[in-house]
C-alpha cells in the first residue's frame, strides 16, 4: 500500500490584458478565474481544505482523533489560542461539518463528525512532515503515540500494527482488496475477547478495512471491527488512556492477553 503525492505545480500564465478566447476559461488567481474552471458535478473541496489548513483548527481536529468529545477550553489549550478565538474556530468547524457538538447541561463538548473526517485527517498525516521534537516532553509524547494510540475509534501504533500482523499471520484475517475477510478462527478469537462479530457486521460502516498507520507505515485494523476490538481492549483495561491526547498504554494484563489469544509475540 502506498500513497503518491505529486508536488509538481505547473504555471499557466496568461497574456495580461487579453480576454480569453470564446469557449475557453481564463485561468488565473482570482475568484472569478476559479469559478470559470469549476466542473459541474465535481466535489467542492476548497472550503473544507481551507478549514483544515489553519494551524489552530488543525491542532483541534488532530486532538479529536482519539474519538472522544472535548470541551472548548481543552481544545483552546491544545491549540494555544484564547477561549474566544477557540470558540470562533469551533463555530467554523461546526458550520463546515467537520465536528459535531454534544450538550450536557451548560457544557458543550466537540467531537469529529464521523469516520470519514477521521480518515481524511489520517491520510493528510501520511503525506505531511513530522513536527520537530525540541524537548524531552515532546520526545516522550512522540514515543507514547508511536507505541499505541487511538486512530479515531480503532487501535493504531506499534501495538495496533502487531495485532493486525498477528491476525493475518495466524490465519484469522485474510487480506483482500480494500479490506479484510474474517475467518472462523478469527471470529472465535474475537469472541474470546468479547466482540460480538455478528452485531459488528450489522454496523452501517465498512466491516474490516485495513488502515495504513501514518507512523509505522504498515496497516492496522480499522472499520467497525477495529472499533469493536478497541472498545473491548479498553473495557478490559488491557489498554488505558493517559494524559497525552490519543496515547494509550498497554498494561501487563493486556500484554499477556494479546499474546495468549492472538499470538502477539512481539509485545511480550
Amino acid at each position: 500500500m502506498s500513497v503518491t503525492h505529486d508536488r509538481t505545480h505547473a504555471a499557466l500564465p496568461g497574456a495580461a490584458g487579453n480576454a480569453p478566447e470564446p469557449g475557453t476559461a481564463e485561468i488565473g488567481g482570482t475568484a472569478e478565474g476559479a469559478r470559470n474552471t469549476e466542473v459541474a458535478g465535481d466535489a467542492d473541496i476548497a472550503p473544507v481544505a481551507a478549514l483544515i489548513a489553519d494551524a489552530a483548527r488543525a491542532a483541534m481536529l488532530t486532538a479529536l482523533l482519539d474519538g472522544r468529545a472535548l470541551a472548548a477550553g481543552e481544545l483552546a489549550a491544545i491549540a494555544g489560542v484564547s477561549a474566544p478565538t477557540a470558540s470562533s474556530h469551533l463555530a467554523r468547524l461546526l458550520d463546515g461539518g467537520l465536528v459535531t457538538v454534544v450538550k450536557q447541561g451548560r457544557h458543550r463538548y466537540y467531537r469529529l463528525a464521523g469516520p470519514d473526517v477521521a480518515r481524511t485527517l489520517e491520510v493528510l498525516a501520511r503525506i505531511s512532515g513530522r513536527v520537530a521534537v525540541r524537548s524531552l516532553r515532546q520526545s516522550r509524547q512522540a514515543r507514547l503515540l508511536r507505541e499505541a494510540r487511538s486512530c479515531y475509534d480503532h487501535l493504531a501504533g506499534r501495538v495496533g500494527v502487531e495485532l493486525y500482523d498477528s491476525l493475518v499471520r495466524e490465519g484469522r484475517l485474510v487480506e483482500a482488496d480494500g479490506g479484510c475477510l474474517l475467518t472462523a478462527s478469527g471470529a472465535e478469537a474475537l469472541a474470546e475477547l468479547g466482540v460480538d462479530v455478528e452485531q459488528v457486521r450489522r454496523a452501517r460502516r465498512r466491516f474490516a478495512p485495513d488502515c495504513l498507520d501514518w507512523l509505522e507505515r504498515r496497516p492496522h485494523l480499522g472499520g467497525a471491527l477495529g472499533a469493536a476490538v478497541l472498545d473491548r481492549l479498553l473495557a478490559r483495561e488491557w489498554l488505558v488512556r493517559g494524559t497525552v491526547p490519543r496515547a494509550l498504554r498497554l498494561t501487563g494484563a493486556g500484554r499477556e492477553g494479546l499474546g495468549r489469544i492472538f499470538g502477539c509475540k512481539e509485545l511480550t
